[in-house]
Formats: structure tokens, sequence, C-alpha cells
């Protein structure tokens, strides 16, 4: 197989060409795209976006849905802020605290889920409304914003284009796509979505497997969160407030299964980076930025007439 078929067999070869199109496309319309301002713009968008993909995605791999993602991240974000404006704690405590958080809220989802056999769908838009409830109980939606300068430094330092923010999302990707591909829990979690009645049967832990994605789709909404919060310099209690379809659309556009046991790190990052470029396209063309949402929608919709579109072609085959 020559390299430039065995290329277009790749399930993530599409995007990338909509990407190669797209860089193309900006950079002959606008001079300002390939600036190294902008540049810096998109990847800093591409940095907290990325890793709310990655939250979604995980549930996602066992065949359910997590609407807390927003809300805990929200939570996380509050919290952190709080800890160090009004508890004065270190950087790197309160960052460990809002983190230990988000693993806390994921597994109170997990937990939820297999133990009443409620579907996560309902679960997590229960708990969502209770983190929403807590983080405007604490905050009466008032910002923190005397945060350490350490902490906000962090927020927009860059070299050149690439801003520093961008380093935590590149070690998740690569921890991930090496817990997915390597692990004997990330077989499992695929395995449980995948067929979870054949997986029990199997001997695997399917209750420890749910709530074991759960818990990391927690962690990776507070990374998102505490990456937010630096980006924007303040602990805003709106944190997380739209990041719900953006958190469907990536995985779902990178061919993730609605009903679980088929996930790509590699191809929601690539759809991370599809989407951030139109944001910014529309931008610069001073599009409304409602047309963003629209044109997610239209993706989603494609995105999952394809992937079943493939479904019925592989039960025929």
């Amino acid at each position: 197989m020559t390299v430039a078929r065995r290329f277009f067999t790749q399930e993530w070869s599409a995007l990338a060409v909509a990407i190669a199109i797209g860089l193309a496309t900006l950079s002959a319309l606008s001079p300002a795209f390939l600036t190294e301002y902008n540049l810096y713009v998109v990847l800093r968008s591409f940095c907290v976006v990325l890793v709310v993909a990655f939250a979604q995605m995980l549930t996602l791999a066992v065949g359910q849905l997590n609407l807390a993602v927003g809300a805990l991240g929200g939570l996380v974000a509050i919290a952190v802020g709080g800890m160090m404006e009004k508890l004065g704690l270190p950087t790197g405590v309160a960052v460990f605290v809002g983190l230990a958080i988000g693993v806390a809220g994921g597994v109170l989802n997990g937990l939820l889920t297999v133990r009443t056999g409620i579907n996560g769908f309902i679960v997590t838009l229960a708990t969502a409304s209770v983190f929403t409830g807590i983080n405007l109980g604490v905050t009466e939606s008032i910002p923190f914003y005397n945060l350490p300068p350490d902490f906000v430094a962090f927020g927009v330092k860059r070299f050149f284009a690439v801003p520093y923010l961008l380093i935590p999302p590149v070690i998740a990707a690569l921890l991930l796509a090496l817990f997915l591909a390597r692990t004997v829990p990330g077989r499992y979690l695929l395995a449980v979505g995948g067929n979870p009645h054949a997986a029990e049967l199997s001997g695997i832990p399917r209750d420890r497997i749910v709530v074991l994605a759960h818990a990391l789709s927690g962690l990776l909404s507070a990374v998102g969160a505490i990456l937010a919060e630096a980006q924007l310099g303040s602990a805003q209690p709106t944190i997380g407030a739209d990041w719900l379809v953006i958190s469907f659309a990536a995985p779902i556009i990178g061919g993730a299964a609605l009903t679980g046991g088929h996930v790509s790190v590699a191809a929601t990052a690539l759809a991370v980076v599809l989407v951030v470029l139109i944001q910014n396209g529309m931008v610069l063309a001073k599009v409304d930025p409602y047309w963003v949402q629209f044109l997610l929608g239209a993706l989603i919709l494609s995105a999952v007439g394809l992937n079943r579109f493939r479904a019925i072609r592989i039960e025929r085959a």
C-alpha cells in the first residue's frame, strides 16, 4: 500500500484534508490570519476546547453522555479562584484541590449512574444543576479577580505564537492516547463501551470502568476550567457555560461512536483544530458569531449521519 493510499484510509484523513483546505483558504482571504498574534489567539482557543472535548470523549467511549462537563468546570474555576483570593493558598495547592474537586464530581456522576441504574444523561443533567447552583450560591455571580500574578502570567505568556497554555493539553493528549492504546483499564473502557454485556461476561468490572470514565472526565473538566481561568485572568462563574455543544461536537466530528466503544484522540484533536479555524475565520470575516453555532450543529448532524451510514454498511457487509 502506498503512503498516499495509507493516509486516505485513516479515519482522520478527511479532517486533515479539510484543515489543509481551511488553512489555505484563510491564508488567501485574510492577510491577518498568518500573523504571529492571530496564530497565538487560535492556539489559545484550541487549548481549552481540546481538554473539554477529551472530557466528553471519555464518557462517550463507554456509551454515556456527560451534561455536567461545563457545570463542573465552572465549580472548579470558582473554587480555585476563591482559594487563591480569599484563603491565600499557594497556586499549586489551589490547583491540586481544584483537580481533586473535578475528580470527586466525576466519581459522583459515575457512582450515581451505576448504583441507581439511571441513564447517565439524566444523572449528569441533575448534577449539572447542582454544580451550577453551588457555583452561583457561593459567588453570587461575582467573579474572583485578585489571582496570583504567576497564575495569570501563565495564561498570557508565549514562545513566539505558541502559548504556555498549550503545554497541559498536549500532555493530556499524549497520556490519553497511551492510556487508551496501551493500558488494561483503557482497553477495558473501550470494551465496556463496545459491548457492555460481553465485557461483563469476560470478567471486566463494568461498573468500576464506568466510574473511572466519569472520574477522568471530571479531571479533564477541572483542567479545562483552570486553563480557562488562567486565560481570562479571573475566576468567572460563567466559565464552562458554553462548553456543552463544543464538547460533543469535537469527538463526534472525530468519529466517536455514540453507542460507545470507539473514540480517537488524534481525530478529536483534529476536529478541535477544524472548529477553532472556523471560529477564527468567521471572526476575521466579521461574520455574526451566532453562525458558528449553526455550523457546529450542521457538522454534528453530518458526522452522526456519516457514522450511521458507515455502521449500516458494516452490518450489511
